[in-house]
C-alpha cells in the first residue's frame, strides 16, 4: 500500500508539474497563450521579456513599462526601417483594432530584413517578413514581433495574431 501511495504521488507530481509548463508568457499583468510549436528560448538581451523560435522564425516580446518604449508610430517606422528596401517596396500593411479595451496596431512587411542588434553589424536576410503587434494598455505598451523567412512568417501569422489577442 505504501508503494502504491508513493507511485500515485509521483504520478500526480509529474502531472502537476506538466501543467505549470504551459506555453505562455506573462507581461504587464497579462498572460498570453503561445502555440506549442513555439520553442522557448532564453532572451538574448535584458530588453526582451520573452523569446521564441518557430522553425527559423523568431518571436520576441518587449515591455518597458508606462511612458516608455516610444510611440506606436515611432515603433512602426523603426520596424519598417529594419528592412533594406524603402517602405513603398515592402508591401507594408498597418492595421489598428480595439480588443477588450486595448488598442492593437499590427504591422507586416516583406523584403530584405537587416538582422542584428540595434547598434551592431547588420546581416541582410533576403525574402524575409515581419509581423509585429503593439498592444497599448494601462501599464504601457507591449511589443511582440516575429521575423523570419517570408513563407514561415506568412504561415504563422494566424497563430501570432491569436497569441496577441489571448492576453487581453
Amino acid at each position: 500500500m505504501k508503494h502504491l501511495l508513493i507511485i500515485c504521488f509521483l504520478f500526480w507530481a509529474g502531472s502537476a508539474h506538466g501543467e505549470e509548463k504551459k506555453n505562455q508568457f506573462k507581461v504587464a499583468g497579462k498572460t498570453f497563450e503561445v502555440p506549442v510549436t513555439w520553442k522557448v528560448e532564453k532572451p538574448s538581451s535584458k530588453m526582451r521579456k520573452a523569446q521564441y523560435k518557430n522553425g527559423k522564425a523568431e518571436i520576441v516580446v518587449f515591455y518597458f513599462g508606462a511612458g516608455s518604449g516610444g510611440s506606436v508610430e515611432a515603433n512602426v517606422n523603426r520596424w519598417i526601417g529594419q528592412f533594406k528596401e524603402p517602405k513603398e517596396e515592402l508591401s507594408t500593411k498597418v492595421e489598428k483594432a480595439e480588443v477588450k479595451k486595448s488598442k492593437i496596431t499590427t504591422v507586416s512587411a516583406k523584403g530584405t530584413y537587416m538582422s542584428g542588434s540595434p547598434f551592431g553589424q547588420k546581416v541582410p536576410m533576403p525574402n524575409y517578413a515581419m509581423r509585429g503587434a503593439i498592444i497599448e494598455c494601462e501599464g504601457g505598451p507591449i511589443f511582440i514581433k516575429m521575423t523570419g523567412p517570408m513563407d514561415e512568417v506568412l504561415s504563422f501569422a494566424k497563430d501570432f495574431d491569436k497569441t496577441v489577442r489571448s492576453g487581453l
